[in-house]
């Protein structure tokens, strides 16, 4: 089992509004609601989402869908993107998961067909991470393995999951994607126009 994780719970302080609930300018949905309908579609068999604790509006987001997912809350969000993954390991670690596939918010453009491809190649190969590429570039979702699970609870939370992934260079699988949306990261409002479309928003607090 292969539960699909999106971490969602950043200031978004670049983007000066939460990316979670930001349109993609197709069919009313937001970053967040495509990307639970992306991971349901490429295969994973659980979908969770780590927010803050201020949350009621993702909650509304959920709640609107279709699509299940699970919403968890890093109680400790200023402690950066690490606390969101234990929160999340907290939540799915049990007998039978293999592995954790963990996308973020702000790449939400990224395909299906991407999700489904390194969980054939994570369930073939047995990781321990395995992660999308394109020639130098290293894109999302990524496949952790339960055999890292404890290597992502104690790395030090400056370093986050990165120093996991450079402790494991010579054994992650690296999967070459033809995904522009893997690659994608949206930030800022200037990426938003870049990638999206015009901001809709007013002016965006700095």
């Amino acid at each position: 089992m292969i539960p699909g994780v999106i971490l969602a719970a950043g200031t978004s302080s670049r983007m000066g509004r939460a990316k979670t609930l930001l349109p993609t300018g197709v069919d009313g949905q937001t970053f967040l609601s495509r990307l639970v309908a992306t991971l349901w579609a490429g295969g994973v068999d659980d979908v969770v989402v780590v927010t803050s604790s201020l949350s009621g509006e993702v909650e509304c987001v959920l709640e609107g869908m279709s699509l299940s997912s699970r919403l968890v809350k890093n109680p400790h969000p200023e402690r950066g993107q690490l606390s969101s993954l234990i929160s999340a390991l907290t939540a799915i670690d049990r007998p039978g998961v293999t592995g954790m596939l963990v996308a973020l918010v702000d790449i939400p453009l990224v395909s299906p067909g991407t999700v489904r491809r390194v969980l054939e190649v994570f369930r073939a190969r047995g990781g321990p991470i395995v992660r999308p590429t394109s020639g130098a570039k290293h894109g999302h979702p990524v496949v952790f393995g339960r055999a890292v699970f404890d290597d992502l609870r104690n790395a030090d939370e400056a370093a986050g999951a990165k120093s996991v992934i450079r402790a494991n260079e010579a054994v992650v699988v690296n999967v070459p994607i033809d995904d522009p949306g893997a690659f994608t990261d949206i930030d800022t409002p200037e990426d938003y126009a870049r990638f999206i479309g015009p901001w809709l928003f007013g002016e965006p607090t700095r």
